[in-house]
């Protein structure tokens, strides 16, 4: 059996109907309507420990839906969750001591006092043991790189020195799993850089299971082999981001810097061809039309002064899953 068992949850909400206006508003409060949104629909995965997924998808799709309930905050309607042989609704209090969760939204610091101030009451919530929290909390500091902040009230640091803090407080106790939801948003690019290090590190070394929550391609790409797609409410794909940039590098962009103007090129293998300020940008279907033919092709019809040619990005490739789906 998998570390992590998702057996077909599901989990729908019960939402007031909201309509505008005053009358309608004094209606509401006479006899209200509801709505019933299916948040998540009869989704199933496994997770090996020490991996490190990311679980991906549309505000809306059901990733926080999931996340809630595979930490315990929520209860799923129907299914089945067990993570390492505890269901985390539960065996919640079990359960809570070997996870680990950072909101980048959301601070588990206590804003008017220095970090390391909270890492003592979290010692305290989890019972640790004085030598074992000593060494964990400066084995984490001086991975994370926050020597010189934790004795400053939180209020007082920058967006990145807080989150490597909030990372710290969150792997404190040796969790098993970290939920990691945002965890890189708003950051400077050196800050990003420790993020990611850090994890891979504890990743490594403890065998930490990641399940990583992003928006930002960049993370994904940097940490996780593995990608769990959501959208709707299912699950679009589940399955290695190799894989995944495989089925679709065939697509290629053209930027080309010219100063002549042409018409719509009308050739198989064009899927797109966009104006830009220093001439056009053409993708193509390289399975169709390789891009010497290509070339060979577009020479006669303009001047070319630069030529800059791109693979399709996780980005675009998520967006044309999602386009599927309509």
């Amino acid at each position: 059996m998998s570390f992590i068992n998702v057996s077909h949850i599901s989990k729908t909400f019960k939402v007031a109907k909201k309509k505008t206006g005053l009358k309608e508003t004094l209606k509401s409060f006479i006899k209200r309507e509801y709505q019933y949104i299916d948040a998540i629909k009869d989704i199933s995965f496994s997770i090996e420990e020490g991996s490190i997924v990311g679980y991906i998808g549309q505000n809306g799709a059901g990733k926080s839906t999931t996340i809630k309930i595979l930490s315990g905050i929520l209860v799923p309607d129907k299914g089945t969750v067990t993570i390492n042989g505890l269901v985390p609704w539960k065996d919640r209090k079990k359960y809570v001591s070997s996870i680990g969760v950072v909101f980048g939204a959301r601070s588990q610091l206590w804003w008017d006092i220095p970090a390391e101030d909270t890492f003592y009451l979290l010692k305290d919530v989890y019972k640790i043991d004085d030598d074992k929290f000593e060494k964990t909390k400066n084995h984490l500091i001086k991975l994370l790189n926050i020597e010189d902040i934790i004795h400053v009230p939180v209020r007082q640091l920058s967006l990145g020195q807080r989150m490597r803090c909030e990372i710290a407080a969150s792997l404190i106790h040796e969790p098993k799993i970290l939920f990691l939801d945002e965890p890189t948003i708003g950051l400077d690019a050196l800050s990003k850089k420790i993020v990611r290090d850090f994890i891979k590190k504890i990743n490594k070394e403890q065998k930490v299971t990641v399940i990583l929550t992003t928006h930002d391609m960049s993370d994904i790409e940097a940490l996780a082999k593995r990608i769990i797609m959501i959208g709707q409410g299912k699950i679009v794909y589940d399955g290695t981001l190799k894989n995944l940039k495989k089925n679709h590098d065939h697509y290629k962009y053209l930027n080309i810097t010219t100063n002549s103007k042409i018409t719509k090129l009308r050739k198989k293998g064009i899927v797109s061809q966009e104006k830009t300020s220093e001439g056009y940008t053409f993708k193509i279907d390289s399975s169709v039309v390789n891009v010497s033919e290509f070339l060979n092709y577009l020479t006669p019809k303009i001047d070319i002064i630069d030529l800059e040619i791109d693979n399709e990005t996780l980005d675009n490739i998520i967006i044309d899953l999602y386009k599927n789906l309509n």
